[in-house]
């Protein structure tokens, strides 16, 4: 490892540690804020257990061609973090032997990833049938090496699961930058013209919305009803499903809390809205998040936090399903998001 990169490394353990001391510090102005672990405690659904692992989320790289104002990995153009080959063929490893049905490949852009193609490829010969990649849409319309990606897609059946922050072009471009909004709108049209998200086709096409501001969310079956009455009036496009994602206050979304004057009053928001029942079906319970370095996590919000897995087994080159399955999750004030309201997770809300 060289200096720059041992120092890169450093710094972001260092904010990884910033972060969770601003979150454990629950002491503000209007009172003592409830710890997760108290709330989760007093319906004795503490220690979060795992259930039966279904998806195996695998973070191919934190390189991307967009720096979103609430990205939680902290993408960007400028980040090199990469998965190798080596580690690429370690997961496959353990695709052919673990119990779960579904592979979830996210980033960054995990396209971006120059063995991506190749590890598509490579899963479905060793049995991984149901394939999730997360694309921005825009990296579709980037450069000409990725304007093949709706045909390689649909060559492998992928489901695709695109953000798209709002129907409309201010909204959308204030949060992605200028243009995100006409380059997502063309390469639906291109995804639609393949067969994704057209009424009663199997080649899936959800959209992920997460609010532009320190707000909770709206119901997502209204969401829903909204983002596909002005998508197909105003361009004539159709997907299957809406994901609403809350924001975790965690990377850059916990800095624009914080600059914003709004992290305190965000997080009693966060608490009012807390769900018992929400706690049942929360994403970590049924997932094991892979960094793009082999590390394993509960989830990938602890991905960004540098929590790797309360367990003997942290690494994917030491992969044990049992082992993994007995252990406790790691959670902090941060899961406050994926359980307010109806619940959050990467498959949208959870209630």
């Amino acid at each position: 490892m060289t200096m720059k990169s041992l120092k890169k490394q450093k710094n972001k353990l260092a904010d990884a540690n910033r972060q969770l001391e601003i979150l454990s510090s629950g002491i503000f102005e209007n009172g003592e804020l409830s710890t997760f672990k108290d709330k989760v405690s007093k319906t004795y659904q503490f220690p979060l257990r795992p259930k039966q692992l279904e998806i195996l989320q695998i973070n191919l790289g934190y390189m991307c061609n967009q720096v979103c104002e609430h990205c939680h990995v902290d993408a960007g153009p400028d980040r090199k973090e990469i998965m190798t080959k080596k580690t690429m063929q370690q997961c496959l490893e353990v695709i052919q032997t673990t119990g779960a049905h579904t592979l979830d490949l996210t980033g960054g852009a995990p396209e971006m990833n120059p063995l991506f193609r190749w590890f598509v490829e490579e899963a479905s010969k060793v049995g991984i049938k149901d394939f999730i990649v997360r694309s921005n849409l825009t990296i579709i319309r980037a450069n000409k090496k990725y304007h093949d990606l709706p045909d390689f897609f649909k060559k492998y059946n992928v489901h695709v699961v695109s953000s798209m922050p709002h129907w409309t072009r201010g909204k959308t471009d204030k949060q992605r930058g200028v243009g995100v909004f006409d380059k997502s709108i063309k390469a639906l049209q291109e995804l639609n013209e393949r067969g994704f998200g057209m009424p009663d086709s199997d080649l899936r096409l959800d959209l992920v919305y997460n609010p532009s501001g320190a707000f909770l969310p709206s119901d997502q079956a209204s969401m829903e009803r909204d983002f596909k009455k002005a998508l197909l009036e105003d361009f004539n496009i159709h997907f299957h499903s809406l994901f609403v994602i809350t924001n975790l206050p965690i990377s850059r979304f916990l800095d624009y809390l914080i600059a914003s004057d709004n992290y305190e009053e965000y997080m009693y928001n966060l608490v009012d809205a807390y769900n018992p029942a929400a706690v049942e079906n929360v994403m970590c319970r049924s997932t094991i998040s892979i960094s793009w370095d082999g590390w394993l996590y509960d989830c990938d919000f602890n991905q960004m936090l540098g929590l790797k897995v309360a367990s003997k087994v942290k690494h994917i080159s030491d992969y044990n399903e049992e082992v993994l399955n007995d252990r406790n999750i790691i959670t902090s004030q941060h899961c406050y998001g994926c359980t307010a309201g109806a619940g959050s997770s990467c498959q949208g809300a959870v209630t």
